[in-house]
């Protein structure tokens, strides 16, 4: 009997063991969207909007092992983000989706910041 439900164990947990996460968005906190906004606003003030994305882009399928990465810069990223908040962020980053919500931000501001151009 026992031996039956280790089995069934085992056979669940192997079941899902490799299953890869929907790409959706986890919703953001209130706290988690400023410090999004802000991480796009200095990508854009520093004028690495179109590398960020870039970069960005071709990591999608690493996502969770650069969130984990992210942990190894701590160091230098707190010079932009207090230690909470960069918790914060590679905590958000880790979810598939929120790679993509971070995407379009970066864009989005990079769409406000650029002059508007007018047609003649």
């Amino acid at each position: 009997m026992v031996m039956e439900g280790l089995v069934l164990d085992f056979k669940a947990w192997l079941r899902n063991a490799f299953e890869i996460k929907s790409a959706k968005s986890v919703p953001l906190t209130p706290r988690q969207e400023e410090i999004v906004d802000r991480l796009a606003a200095k990508v854009v003030e520093w004028k690495m909007a179109v590398p960020a994305i870039l970069f960005l882009e071709s990591v999608k399928p690493l996502n969770y092992v650069g969130s984990q990465v992210l942990v190894f810069f701590a160091p230098i990223a707190t010079s932009v983000f207090s230690g909470a908040d960069y918790a914060e962020l590679t905590g958000l980053l880790e979810h598939r989706g929120n790679l993509e919500v971070l995407l379009k931000r970066i864009e989005l501001k990079e769409q406000e910041a650029r002059p508007s151009r007018r047609q003649a």
